[in-house]
C-alpha cells in the first residue's frame, strides 16, 4: 500500500500539471511515427544522413525496417567520470548491429568538471552548462534520423541536461548508460582533515595536493556522494538505467555486459517492435516522485532540488520545493555516504546498494511500484542486481538486509526519521538545507550576520581572525542572474575550522553547495536572489539571523519598519561578467529563472 503522503503529493502534482502534461503528451504523439523516422526524409536528406556509414549499415538504413539509434556522448578525457566513454560508441554500435539495428553518434555535448572549476571564474558557467547540454543534444537529435537514443553522461549538469533534451524528444525510447565510480582512494575523513589543516596553515600546498591526488586518483566518478553519484541514484530509481547499472566499476566485464545490454534494450522499446515505450510516457508524475524519494532517503545533492524541477518541466510536469518538503517529512534517511557519513559510494554498493534501498522503500509504501522502466513494468525489477552467470549477464535478487548498518539502515531503524533535505522559509525567502550531513545540535543557530559579496573575500577575513565568533556568514549576489549561481565549496574548510574552534557558524547564500555540503549548516539557493531584489540585498553586518534546520525557519531578525526604510544593496557586477568565456553567456544569464523554478533559461 502506498504511503498516504506519497499518494497525496503525487496526486497534487498530477492535478497541478494537468494542462501542461496534456499539452506535452499531445506534442509527443504528434511527433510519433508508425515507421522508422528516416522514412520521412527526402532522398537527398537521407543520403546525407548515412553517407559516412559502412556499406552494411548504409544498406540497413536504406531498408526502412532496421532501427537507427542515436548515441549522444559527453565524452572527454579530462573528466575522470567521462573518460571511460571513449570507446563506448564503437561498443554500442557493435551491440546494436548484433540485434539488427544501426548506431550513429548523433552529437557530443560539453561536460565540465566542477571539481576543477571550484573557486575559479569558470564555475560561473557550470549551472548554465546544463541548458547548453540540453540544447546541444537537441541539435544532434534534430536530424530526424533516429528511432531511439542512448545517452552517455554522468556528472553534475550533464545528466539533467541530457534528460531535458531526451524529454524534448520524448517520442523516442531512451536508455541512459552510466560508466561507474572510481575505486576507493584516500578516505574522505582524512581528505577533509588535510584540507582543514591547510586552511589553518599547518600543512603546505604540496601536502594538500598529495591528499587530493590520493583521493581523486583514477577513472570513474568521484566516490563521495555529490551530484554525480546522486544523479546515478535518482536515474536508477526512476527506471532510466538498467537495474543495478549505476555503481559498477569501469573497465570490468560486468560493466561491459551492462553497456551491451543497454544497446539491446533500447531496440526492444522502438516503434517497430510492438513494445513501444517512449521516454515521454515512461517519465510521469509517479516516476518523478520516486526520484525525489530516492534523493531524500539517501541524503543526496541539493543540486537536484533545481535539476528535478527543470527535468519535470521538460515533461510538462510542475513540481516545487513544497513537494520536496512534504515528502521529506514522510521519507526517512536510510544512508550515510560522505559527506553525511564516512563511507564512500563503493562501500554503499557493498552494503546492498540501490537494490536494498529500493527494497526497503517499496515494502514500506514509499515508492510507486506501478511504473514503467526501461527494463519493463514494475519498480520491483530494481531490487535485483546484475551478475555474470558463466560470462553471461543475468539478474538475481539483491541483498534483503544491510550488510553494513553504518552505511545503509532499515526503515525500522533509520538514521533520521526525516529525509536528508529540508526546505527553509521566512522573511529572507526560501532556501534548501542538506540536513543529513549536519548534526542535530548544529542545525539551529541565531547569530549576527557577516556579509560578503564575493566568496573570495572570506578566506582573507578568516585568516585575519574577523570570523572568530558566532556568526551567520552571508554570501550574496551568487544567484542565477547575478553570476550563474556557482558552487561555493571553498568556503567549507575555513567555516569547518571555526566550528571546530567552538563557534556557532552557519552559511546563508543564494549560491550553491551541491552534494559536498558538510557539517556546516547551510541555507543555500536562497530565492528570491539578492540580484533581483531579494531580502538578502538588505542584510547588513551585525543583523541577527535565525537559521533553523529542524523547523525550517530562515529569518532576518530586524524590525519590519527598519527593513522598509532600507534600500537593497546593488553592487556593480559588470567586471565579473567578463573573462573565462563569461561574456558569451550574458544573454543566457538574464533569462535564468529562480532556483525554485529550476534556474533554467529554457521555457518548455
Amino acid at each position: 500500500m502506498v504511503n498516504e503522503t506519497l499518494s497525496r503529493v503525487t496526486q497534487r502534482i498530477i492535478d497541478r500539471s494537468k494542462a501542461s502534461r496534456t499539452a506535452y503528451l499531445a506534442r509527443m504523439e504528434a511527433a510519433r511515427s508508425q515507421r522508422v523516422h528516416r522514412a520521412q526524409l527526402a532522398c537527398g536528406n537521407l543520403a546525407h544522413g548515412f553517407a559516412a556509414c559502412q556499406p552494411d549499415d548504409k544498406n540497413a538504413l536504406k531498408n526502412m525496417v532496421h532501427s537507427d539509434i542515436a548515441i549522444i556522448t559527453a565524452y572527454n578525457d579530462m573528466l575522470s567520470a567521462h573518460q571511460p566513454y571513449e570507446h563506448y560508441p564503437q561498443r554500442l554500435k557493435e551491440s546494436l548491429k548484433a540485434v539488427g539495428a544501426v548506431g550513429q553518434v548523433a552529437g557530443g555535448v560539453p561536460a565540465m568538471c566542477d571539481g576543477v572549476t571550484q573557486g575559479q571564474d569558470g564555475m560561473e558557467l557550470s549551472l548554465m552548462s546544463r541548458d547548453i547540454i540540453a540544447m546541444s543534444a537537441a541539435i544532434g537529435l534534430s536530424h530526424n534520423m533516429f528511432d531511439g537514443a542512448l545517452y552517455l553522461g554522468i556528472c553534475d549538469k550533464i545528466v539533467p541536461g541530457l534528460v531535458m533534451a531526451a524529454l524534448s524528444f520524448g517520442h523516442l525510447p531512451a536508455v541512459f548508460v552510466p560508466a561507474g565510480p572510481m575505486s576507493s582512494g584516500l578516505p574522505n575523513k582524512e581528505k577533509v582533515r588535510v584540507r582543514q589543516l591547510y586552511s589553518e596553515g599547518k600543512v603546505d600546498r604540496q601536502a594538500l595536493l598529495e591528499a587530493e591526488a590520493a583521493s581523486y586518483h583514477g577513472i570513474g566518478t568521484c566516490t563521495f556522494y555529490g551530484t554525480a553519484n546522486t544523479n546515478q541514484m535518482v536515474m536508477e530509481v526512476m527506471g532510466l538505467h538498467l537495474p543495478g547499472a549505476s555503481f559498477v566499476h569501469p573497465e570490468t566485464a560486468l560493466r561491459d555486459a551492462l553497456t551491451d545490454a543497454a544497446a539491446r534494450q533500447v531496440t526492444r522499446l522502438t516503434e517497430t517492435t510492438g513494445n513501444y515505450q517512449p521516454l515521454g510516457l515512461l517519465m510521469n508524475e509517479k516516476t518523478l516522485v520516486n526520484g525525489i524519494v530516492a534523493l531524500l532517503a539517501t541524503g543526496g545533492s541539493t543540486n537536484l532540488t533545481m535539476h528535478m524541477v527543470a527535468m519535470a518541466a521538460a515533461a510538462g510536469i510542475i513540481i516545487n520545493w513544497d513537494d520536496f518538503s512534504e515528502l521529506s517529512d514522510a521519507v526517512p534517511l536510510l544512508c550515510r555516504i560522505y559527506p553525511n557519513g564516512p563511507a564512500d559510494i563503493n562501500q554503499f554498493q557493498a552494503a546492498g546498494g540501490v537494490q536494498l534501498v529500493v527494497r526497503e522503500l517499496l515494502k514500506n509504501g514509499l515508492l510507486h511500484q506501478d511504473v514503467n522502466t526501461v527494463a519493463g513494468f514494475g519498480l520491483d525489477r530494481y531490487t535485483k542486481e546484475p551478475w555474470l552467470d558463466n560470462g553471461k549477464l543475468a539478474w538475481r535478487e539483491g541483498a534483503d538486509k544491510s550488510l553494513d548498518n553504518e552505511v545503509i539502515a532499515s526503515i525500522a531503524q533509520p538514521f533520521e526519521h526525516h529525509g536528508g533535505t529540508k526546505v527553509l522559509s521566512g522573511n529572507l525567502g526560501r532556501a534548501v538545507m542538506k540536513t543529513s550531513a549536519v548534526p542535530a545540535a548544529n542545525q539551529i543557530i541565531e547569530a549576527p550576520a557577516v556579509v560578503f559579496e564575493s566568496q573570495h573575500d572570506i578566506v582573507p577575513a578568516f585568516e585575519a581572525g574577523k570570523l572568530d565568533h558566532d556568526c551567520v556568514v552571508v554570501v550574496r549576489f551568487q544567484g542565477p542572474q547575478a553570476n550563474g549561481m556557482p558552487e561555493l565549496h571553498k568556503l567549507m574548510p575555513p567555516l569547518g575550522v571555526l566550528m571546530d574552534r567552538g563557534f556557532k557558524v552557519a552559511l546563508v547564500t543564494d549560491g550553491r553547495l551541491s552534494g559536498a555540503s558538510g557539517k556546516v549548516p547551510s541555507a543555500i539557493h536562497v530565492t528570491p536572489e539578492a540580484y533581483t531584489g531579494g531580502m538578502l540585498a538588505k542584510v547588513q553586518n551585525g543583523d541577527m539571523i535565525r537559521v533553523n534546520g529542524r523547523t525550517g525557519e530562515l529569518e532576518l531578525l530586524v524590525d519590519e519598519s527598519e527593513l522598509a526604510r532600507r534600500l537593497p544593496y546593488q553592487p556593480d557586477l559588470r567586471a565579473e561578467h567578463i573573462g573565462c568565456g563569461r561574456e558569451l553567456f550574458s544573454a543566457l544569464r538574464t533569462q535564468l529563472s529562480g532556483a525554485e523554478q529550476g534556474a533554467c533559461c529554457i521555457r518548455f
